[in-house]
């Protein structure tokens, strides 16, 4: 399945082709008549050709390119032939976008009456039309419907990507790392080998999680004082990924989000080492004990980041289909992956974050549970099937979370908690299960209650402005140009 955010490189530029063709043939005088006339193709299938709007087949272009004395791989190079071409082929794309197809305005020809003055004009203000449109605020729907569209390419992929499994753990090695948890050291090994410095900062601004000075060398982190410093790790590696993998300013908000899944994937490809993570849990599968709190512990992260990791590995190594969640005490979907069958509740774009999952889940009945210290283990039978789960539940400054992993029935056998005798029946999404309140209670107080609800701020709150969405640049760049000079 082809990635649903980059084009396709490989797709031919048809615009600077048609240009490079009328340009040659003007240098040599011929009219569209005189090539017709010279490769035997109608004056009008070549105008389409010129402006861009048909591929010509081969013959045809091996035709062109004898009439016009010019090779064929200078009729095909990929650079306009001109600056004035270029300008042109600028705005020929601009105005065949859809922003400017959907204000209903003419098109500017860019013929050679117009001045090549009112042509960059026209180029410098589409470009920054593009810039705003580029940094203007997401609507939460485009946002979802971007969200859903990688999270099905990400289900095709089996969560697992191959390319960065093997660059992270080829640089993990490369700084000593052999066996167990990777330590801070060997993550500030990793970033020297880049010409990277790791430095931790109190000032670090508000709006972001890591800065990068690529002019000097420096990824700046919060204090290495935080308890644990798990997270600090991590930090460190994600910043090191938009190096390795070569990443641009995002151009847009999903080019946002297929980064930020990138450098995540980065940062857990090189804390939990594809090799080392396997001989690990295919050990514990062949002893049918496997356990995320065990996977977290043997490589010092969190529960969470040992929960996801496993869903990169599960499917493609392993041989299980596999689902994750984080829920809120709420009972509102954070976070979640699937691919087996187990089914998310969605909204009409197809987005799963902050719908309610089912009461009877065990993502949400752990929070009932009074012994937090170990995995909660429960089946459920659902509409799609019997699925077995093991959750974790935790505590924020923002409230109670859990992280669940759960897999069909017939894969539990693999599992440490499978004997639990923990069983719970979900018909969701039908309403009766746990949305509809019981009629004789509905009867009693449907009349008599009124609650105040609590206002989520994000409700109302749009999404964030900016390149990198909710950065404040000009805090960032006073927080570089501080520290540039100590």
């Amino acid at each position: 399945m082809p990635d649903p955010i980059t084009p396709d490189p490989t797709a031919p530029d048809l615009i600077t082709l048609g240009r490079r063709i009328r340009h040659f043939r003007t240098e040599r005088g011929l009219t569209l008549d005189g090539l017709s006339a010279a490769v035997g193709a109608a004056p009008s299938q070549l105008s389409l050709v010129e402006n861009g709007h048909r591929e010509p087949r081969l013959s045809l272009l091996r035709a062109i390119s004898a009439a016009l004395d010019v090779p064929l791989t200078e009729l095909l190079a990929p650079e306009p032939p001109s600056r004035r071409a270029g300008l042109e082929i600028a705005l020929d794309r601009a105005q065949r976008g859809s922003a400017y197809s959907s204000l209903g305005l003419p098109a500017v020809r860019p013929g050679r009456k117009l001045p090549l003055e009112a042509l960059e004009a026209l180029v410098g203000l589409h470009a920054e039309l593009a810039r705003r449109a580029n940094e203007s605020i997401a609507t939460p729907e485009e946002a979802r419907r971007a969200n859903t569209e990688l999270r099905l390419w990400m289900r095709g992929q089996n969560n697992y990507l191959p390319a960065i499994e093997a660059l992270g753990e080829k640089m993990v090695r490369a700084a000593g790392y052999t066996a167990g948890a990777v330590t801070h050291r060997t993550v500030a090994r990793m970033a020297e080998q880049l010409g990277f410095t790791i430095i931790h900062v109190r000032d670090l601004p508000h709006s972001t999680r890591t800065v990068t000075d690529l002019a000097s060398g420096r990824i700046y982190l919060p204090p290495a004082s935080i308890p644990g410093g798990h997270g600090l790790r991590s930090l460190a590696l994600q910043a090191i990924a938009h190096r390795v993998l070569g990443h641009e300013r995002p151009a847009s908000y999903a080019d946002f989000l297929h980064q930020r899944v990138e450098i995540n994937y980065f940062a857990a490809a090189a804390l939990m080492p594809r090799s080392a993570a396997l001989d690990y849990l295919s050990t514990a599968k062949k002893d049918k004990d496997l356990a995320i709190e065990d996977f977290r512990d043997a490589f010092g992260v969190t529960h969470e980041a040992a929960a996801h990791r496993f869903t990169n590995l599960a499917t493609e190594h392993l041989g299980i289909g596999v689902h994750f969640l984080r829920v809120g005490d709420d009972g509102a979907l954070y976070r979640g992956y699937e691919n087996d069958g187990v089914g998310f509740r969605t909204d009409p774009t197809g987005a799963i974050e902050g719908q309610l999952v089912c009461r009877q889940w065990a993502a949400r009945a752990a929070f009932a549970s009074r012994d937090r210290t170990t995995e909660f283990h429960q089946y459920t039978d659902t509409p799609n099937g019997t699925y077995w789960c093991t959750t974790q539940t935790g505590t924020t400054s923002t409230g109670q979370f859990s992280i669940t992993v759960g897999v069909p029935y017939a894969q539990s056998k693999w599992f440490r908690g499978r004997e639990t005798t923990r069983r719970a029946q979900s018909l969701c999404p039908d309403e009766s299960c746990c949305r509809r309140p019981p009629a004789d209670l509905a009867e009693r107080w449907a009349d008599q209650s009124w609650p105040s609800a609590r206002l989520h701020s994000q409700v109302l709150a749009p999404l964030p402005q900016g390149t990198f969405p909710g950065v404040d640049d000009t805090e960032v760049y006073a927080f570089l140009d501080q520290h540039a000079r100590r």
